[in-house]
């Protein structure tokens, strides 16, 4: 049979419609797309695919039962190294990972892993009635700080090992970047939750509303049992640019921005979270989350929805695939421009006036490329005398999130890096004994499928500690 040289296109909603909607824009592969799309997979003797991926996921074994239409059995391949494979399918980037080391690739585009890996873990959910069986309990335990990626991974990878694993979650809702972070039409929340239920049906429990060095701290943790610890509390400290104006009312960072909307409600028309509506917007950076806050602004009513980037398109750090669909629902990119400064609205002969404080445009600089920097993409320069404003009524500032410094200032002789990662040895440990952390507590802000391979790295090595005591 001929090879399919491309792979088969993701259904989506249409431009126009999407962009007034929080409904998911992918809507995935059918039955038979999934299968036919499989029947790409060469089943490669040396699986290239499988050292793309960070959790090493079996990937030609799950194609192939796919092929099969065993869709079951694929999920249970999946499922041993994955505890999310439902949200992996939808927002890991495979074209730099399990898709970029593909065979068919060097000839043609590759197999769509990600989007097969959507369809059985949709098909699982939708179709099937069983339940995981918990497996029984060893009599250690393990708290788990933080349910995001990082966090539910290692937690799953224990339990399923019989730790009685508890984890700790901050807000009052468990998934940490998951349902604060990713907006609905890109992961749609029922995802996560069931992806949550089915960690606690393999017996882990989850508290929320428990902020680790405020309500518990690390020490109180062993002393309530506890043998091992995980930090798995993700990079929640906005960064920002340190130019004037960014106190104003209109400027958000994209963390708090994304938060209101996602897990606050803030786009519910009764809302108690209230947030922009309508204006103009300007996004300040490149990357996935720059995307979500662009296109989350659109879907709220904004007017005119702008990305501000001091690079140029080739350097853009986002999914392909997202700059594709924010281009096609009329998001602008204002690229090789800077902002140097955000400007309001100041009526000095009445201080009492409503508009005082907030923002009325954005003073930018244009940029040119100039030599490359020590990330390898080429360092942005400003162009002397080329400053322009741009008209807008709110600034989201998407360039990057860092650790919360809490765990590290209330936890004793844990040692952290100049950006406030927590520093961890080749086996996951901190310089405290029996701690563990990784993710984004550790890199600082990267992507979900890392985190959940950092995850479940440390599940490994506390595996082995704790069966040494």
């Amino acid at each position: 049979m001929a090879i399919i040289p491309k792979k088969h296109v993701m259904p989506v909603q249409e431009p126009e419609l999407r962009a007034h909607n929080f409904q998911e824009v992918a809507l995935g592969y059918s039955a038979q797309i999934a299968i036919e799309e499989a029947n790409r997979c060469l089943h490669c003797a040396n699986q290239p695919c499988v050292s793309g991926c960070p959790v090493n996921i079996h990937i030609p074994d799950f194609i192939e039962k796919v092929k099969e239409g065993d869709f079951e059995e694929a999920y249970a391949i999946i499922s041993k190294s994955s505890s999310l494979p439902a949200v992996c399918g939808r927002v890991c980037p495979q074209e730099k990972q399990c898709e970029s080391k593909c065979t068919l690739g060097i000839r043609f585009e590759p197999v769509g892993i990600g989007y097969l890996e959507r369809f059985v873990a949709d098909h699982h959910n939708n179709e099937s009635f069983s339940d995981p069986v918990p497996v029984e309990t060893n009599g250690h335990k393990v708290a788990i700080i933080g349910s995001g990626p990082s966090g539910l991974t290692c937690a799953g990878d224990l339990a399923k090992k019989g730790y009685e694993v508890t984890v700790f979650e901050a807000l009052h809702k468990a998934g940490g970047v998951l349902v604060y972070g990713i907006p609905e039409f890109r992961l749609p929340k029922k995802i996560v939750e069931k992806e949550v239920d089915t960690l606690k049906k393999l017996g882990a429990k989850i508290q929320t509303d428990v902020v680790i060095g405020k309500t518990l701290t690390v020490d109180e943790l062993f002393e309530t049992g506890y043998e091992a610890v995980y930090i798995g509390s993700g990079a929640g400290l906005p960064n920002f640019m340190k130019i004037p104006g960014e106190a104003l009312k209109g400027v958000y960072s994209a963390n708090e921005f994304l938060t209101r909307t996602n897990l606050m409600k803030a786009y519910e028309t009764d809302t108690m979270t209230p947030i922009m509506k309508g204006g103009k917007v300007a996004v300040v950076g490149a990357g996935n989350v720059a995307m979500d806050a662009a296109r989350t602004a659109l879907r709220l009513g904004a007017e005119k929805v702008y990305v501000v980037y001091r690079r140029s398109m080739e350097e853009l750090t986002a999914r392909k695939e997202e700059v594709e669909h924010a281009k096609e629902e009329g998001i602008e990119f204002r690229l090789l421009n800077n902002p140097i400064e955000i400007l309001g609205y100041h009526n000095l002969e009445d201080p009492r006036d409503p508009k005082n404080g907030f923002v009325k445009g954005m003073r930018c600089i244009r940029m040119e490329l100039g030599e490359p920097d020590a990330s390898g993409r080429r360092k942005p320069v400003p162009i002397e005398g080329s400053e322009f404003v741009i008209d807008v009524d709110t600034v989201i500032m998407a360039i990057g999130t860092s650790p919360n410094p809490l765990i590290k200032n209330t936890t004793e002789g844990l040692e952290v890096n100049s950006k406030g990662g927590i520093i961890i040895d080749e086996n996951a440990m901190t310089s405290r004994q029996a701690v563990y952390a990784g993710g984004d507590a550790v890199t600082g802000s990267a992507t979900v499928i890392s985190a959940m391979g950092a995850g479940k790295k440390a599940a490994a090595a506390i595996d082995a500690y704790l069966k040494q005591l």
